[in-house]
């Protein structure tokens, strides 16, 4: 699965890791966030999110 950068702050969503604190788990693709899933580190919405080259 592909990893997904934050552009306002870097943080990088990995797919095997999941997001915990936000109750999303190992294993959850970036395209099956919920919609309203924000970066855990500035609270950027999905739409500011590109592929990690």
């Amino acid at each position: 699965m592909e990893k997904y950068r934050c552009i306002p702050c870097g943080y990088v969503y990995d797919p095997q890791e999941g997001d915990p604190d936000s109750g999303i788990e190992p294993g959850t693709s970036f395209a099956d966030l919920p919609e309203d899933w924000v970066c855990p580190l500035c609270g950027a919405d999905k739409s500011l999110f590109e592929k990690d080259e």
